[in-house]
């Protein structure tokens, strides 16, 4: 039986509140809150993986876990641009911040490409396409952004036009060849 893999998306925290790119920050209240109402919904995998991030982490716990970490589901790294808002950056670095949503081979902050982000999220659902059986990943909006991209061989510049808000659900299916997107839920 080919692969159903369900990617959910890190419970809010106070960056995601502040509209500003984290740092390796935990889940607040609401997060907590949201994630617990959750909890028992993915009872049916088979294996759970997490990003390393802290609040992936503590998403997988509330979310009644103790994922395996792998590092591939990082969320995309954001250099000189990590913990800050959005309305910072444009307005210290406003031609930059255009560049980056215009064009995924961008990286003004001196970090990851959108295109390497897909890339390597590609990369993991190759070889999660060997796998069995209902695979849970507990990760960030970024990586799922890329995760739709590349299931649905996208084109790189449609990541900047998808929304994941926290604890969003996305669900994927594989014939063992290709990944489809099967749904997605805010």
């Amino acid at each position: 039986m080919p692969p159903r893999l369900t990617f959910v998306a890190n419970a809010s925290t106070p960056a995601a509140r502040a509209a500003a790119f984290p740092l390796d920050e935990g889940i607040d209240e609401f997060g907590r809150r949201d994630a617990a109402a959750m909890a028992g919904e993915f009872r049916n995998a088979s294996i759970v993986f997490a990003s390393p991030a802290r609040r992936a982490l503590e998403t997988a716990a509330v979310l009644g876990f103790s994922p395996q970490i792998d590092s591939s589901l990082r969320d995309i790294e954001l250099g000189d641009w990590a913990g800050r808002t959005l309305s910072s950056i444009a307005q210290s670095d406003a031609d930059g911040l255009a560049s980056w949503l215009a064009d995924p081979k961008a990286a003004p902050h001196g970090g990851e490409t959108v295109e390497a982000l897909i890339g390597r999220t590609s990369l993991w659902m190759q070889a999660i396409s060997e796998r069995e059986g209902r695979v849970l990943a507990i990760t960030h909006p970024a990586v799922m952004r890329a995760a739709i991209v590349a299931a649905i061989h996208a084109d790189a510049v449609s990541y900047a036009h998808i929304d994941i808000a926290p604890l969003s659900v996305v669900e994927l299916t594989s014939n063992g060849r290709r990944w489809a997107l099967k749904s997605l839920r805010n």
